[in-house]
């Protein structure tokens, strides 16, 4: 290998990606265990590497030289191997930190609460102290020198303005989960989360449904591996480049998951932008089909619609963690506020309007059947459609071609 990444677990790794966007070089992934890792460092077979969860500072002994910056962070995530000498460096300080100021997100005079103490979670610290923060509390799951436990940051320290996870709590595929509760953070003024895979985490969507402004980690991946590339072929690559790999990730990894009322067109709608926008098209009901191997409306008759919104959450969650999808959701997918959560991980969410008198009535529909029945369905889930759409497309005509421009350019500027 002569690029590469080093960690123990890289199955969820965009490096390669990310790497071989900016540089003409091969990025190669090498996983290794805890036992491999000593033979892999004492060997350098390797022109420059990037390193990641655990050997961030298990690195420090075999390197022959290491960049002041990262000596004080006390960890390394950039080795070069010049003439047979390692050097370390640090490039998570400078992506967070360029993360930080591009969004605007302002450190100075504030307390912050740092979750985790790894070698990321060192490189942050020192960005937070260094663009002068009043107060930075560690908060670690157990007692340990130097942090704060959860039990101790919950009764003391909810004034806390900004919180950074660097934890891999809510990272995939364990996606549902959240490392911090934010119901009694009444200070907040941002949340960020150096995960990237999902996209948005709980975290970061439970800070947003709190008008909270909150950033994932893809954008201080990009920086870090630009600054990276940088280091292993000793140039300066404009940071134009860090926003030109971030906005590409992002527009080819989102989904576009559609809501509205059955027979407001999301499939064909759903269909025709999929094919537009080059990515995969998924209909959950289609979906709970193939699962059930019985129409809808047979499975609601037998089992009733608790059933079957379950089996609705279990089909979404089962999407949730995938990438570069178009997913056409049941009408009613809306009344769980689970659903959405799971939609926007890797996502964002587009309301498909079709006037009341416009909507296709039966074809297997179960709640449905006729108008009436239809009208009181729309009156019950208008504000939610309303409540949970990032965009709303109007589809009352037979236009199919310019609607679908229109979701298309919707959805880029939900991304962007």
């Amino acid at each position: 290998m002569k690029y590469g990444l080093i960690g123990e677990k890289l199955g969820h790794s965009f490096s390669k990606i990310i790497h071989e966007q900016l540089a003409d070089y091969t990025y190669d992934l090498m996983p290794l265990s805890k036992e491999a890792f000593p033979g892999f460092m004492e060997a350098r077979q390797f022109c420059a590497i990037n390193v990641t969860i655990p050997y961030k500072e298990a690195v420090l002994p075999f390197l022959d030289q290491i960049d002041r910056s990262a000596e004080a962070i006390g960890a390394v995530n950039t080795i070069v191997n010049k003439n047979g000498k390692l050097f370390g460096y640090n490039t998570d300080y400078s992506g967070f930190r360029y993360m930080l100021e591009n969004n605007r997100i302002n450190i100075s005079g504030k307390k912050v609460l740092i979750l985790g103490k790894g070698g990321a979670a060192k490189a942050i610290f020192a960005v937070v102290r260094d663009m002068n923060a009043t107060e930075i509390l560690t908060v670690y799951y157990r007692p340990h020198p130097d942090t704060i436990t959860y039990e101790k940051c919950y009764a003391k320290h909810t004034d806390a303005q900004i919180i950074i996870n660097t934890t891999p709590v809510g990272m995939y595929p364990e996606i549902e989960k959240t490392p911090i509760c934010l119901d009694d953070f009444s200070k907040l003024e941002a949340v960020v989360d150096v995960i990237y895979n999902p996209l948005y985490t709980q975290l970061i969507i439970d800070a947003k449904k709190r008008n909270i402004p909150a950033v994932g980690g893809l954008e201080m991946l990009v920086a870090q591996a630009k600054y990276a590339a940088d280091i292993f072929l000793d140039t300066r690559m404009n940071d134009q480049a860090t926003q030109r790999i971030y906005q590409s990730m992002k527009q080819e990894r989102s989904n576009l998951s559609l809501i509205g009322m059955s027979g407001c067109g999301k499939t064909t709608l759903g269909r025709k932008v999929a094919q537009y926008l080059k990515k995969e098209f998924i209909d959950v009901d289609a979906e709970i089909v193939k699962k059930i191997g019985m129409p809808i409306q047979t499975f609601f008759s037998a089992h009733g619609e608790d059933a079957f919104r379950e089996l609705e959450t279990q089909t979404i969650r089962g999407l949730a963690d995938k990438n570069n999808l178009v997913i056409s959701t049941g009408g009613g997918a809306i009344l769980n506020e689970r659903n959405i959560d799971l939609l926007r991980m890797n996502g964002h969410i587009i309301w498909i309007k079709r006037d009341l008198e416009n909507l296709e009535l039966g074809k297997g529909r179960p709640l449905a059947p006729n108008l009436d029945a239809v009208t009181k369905l729309y009156e019950t889930r208008l504000p939610l459609y309303k409540k949970y759409a990032e965009a709303v497309i109007e589809n009352n005509t037979s236009d199919l071609d310019n609607t679908t421009l229109a979701l298309a350019q919707a959805f880029k500027n939900l991304v962007e």
